[in-house]
């Protein structure tokens, strides 16, 4: 573990990605809290994370909304970083700059330019190197990735799985949409922001009738398609919740289910970190970045696909471009085995007092 830096009392974080980006790295960001109690905690994110975080209790104490910015907050090329942004964040006068966002080939640098006294985070073979640094490698756990950077400054764990607070305003925008959930719930989210992790609608359907459970099929306006082809394929009627919760109803209506039932996308990632039961399907190589570690309350089932169905390309290995090819890894997963995790998960609570 790295020494503590001396007289640290502001600190900024990167981390301005997506929501299951967030939720993975919520145990840094309370070792972080834990190791400097008195520094205010400060979000470099995208104003999602500001509408979200706000009023919201947890480790971090503000968020700056960054613009787009390539390699940084967005994906997309074309957009440098405004120098009065970096004005802007030096006026912050920042003691500790943590990079928790990826390999640092675009990141470390913005990170070094905002003029904090130490710098901390991920670092590729190609990246800028900063003050205190580890090495990105493809195949590690995201949360123990970032508990790493965060004892190089003197952070220790002491959780491993997520949690976010869930708040009366969440409760509130939940029963102004929905109104009281039914009770013996059970969440849905057939989409992903990577086609190639989402399991087949039909499953989904025919696991969903198969529990006899309500059920609610959750998504985003990009999902609202594969919700309805999963709505439509069941033989039970289920409510489609596309596009009407923020991230915080998101958070209470799947605190208010038994069970979520869900490819391995952000969705998930908040359904366990409110400390619902989920079954995920994940591919293999999937399942090593963002699985859950315990057992008891989640069960990942695992596609062992090691190629595109379509070209054959090796998926295993991080180095190259993707292939073009959406077609889904995970399509093998059988709904036999969903079904029985699902069922004992729900025994379970039905044995918990």
């Amino acid at each position: 573990m790295g020494a503590l830096i001396e007289g640290v009392r502001r600190v900024a974080v990167l981390r301005a990605n997506a929501l299951g980006d967030l939720v993975l790295a919520m145990p840094a960001l309370e070792s972080l809290r834990r190791a400097y109690p008195g520094a205010r905690l400060t979000l470099l994110g995208t104003p999602w994370h500001a509408r979200f975080l706000d009023g919201r209790p947890g480790p971090v104490d503000d968020v700056i909304a960054l613009p787009p910015i390539s390699g940084v907050s967005t994906t997309d090329g074309g957009y440098p970083a405004p120098e009065t942004l970096f004005k802007e964040l030096r006026e912050h006068r920042f003691d500790l700059a943590v990079q928790i966002h990826d390999g640092g080939r675009h990141s470390n640098p913005f990170v070094k330019a905002i003029g904090a006294r130490v710098t901390a985070g991920l670092c590729t073979p190609d990246a800028v190197r900063l003050d205190r640094w580890v090495p990105y490698v493809h195949y590690q756990h995201e949360t123990l990735r970032y508990l790493e950077v965060a004892a190089l400054v003197g952070g220790t764990a002491e959780a491993y799985e997520p949690s976010i607070a869930v708040t009366d305003a969440d409760h509130a925008e939940l029963a102004r949409v929905y109104g009281e959930p039914p009770p013996g719930l059970v969440a849905l989210h057939p989409g992903a922001s990577d086609p190639r992790r989402r399991w087949p609608a039909r499953a989904f359907a025919e696991a969903a009738d198969r529990l006899g459970r309500p059920v609610v099929i959750t998504g985003v306006e990009s999902e609202r398609e594969v919700v309805e082809e999963v709505a439509a394929a069941m033989r039970r009627p289920a409510v489609t919740a596309v596009g009407t919760l923020g991230i915080g109803g998101l958070a209470a209506l799947y605190e208010r289910c038994d069970l979520v039932i869900s490819n391995d996308t952000g969705p998930r990632h908040l359904a366990a970190a409110v400390g619902t039961p989920t079954v995920g399907i994940f591919w293999c190589g999937d399942l090593i970045n963002s699985g859950p570690f315990g057992r008891a309350l989640h069960r990942p089932l695992v596609s062992w696909t090691e190629r595109c169905p379509v070209c054959g390309v090796n998926g295993h290995d991080a180095r190259p471009p993707r292939c073009p090819h959406d077609e889904s890894w995970v399509a093998d997963v059988p709904v036999d085995d969903v079904v029985e995790q699902a069922e004992d998960l729900l025994r379970h609570q039905s044995r918990t007092p």
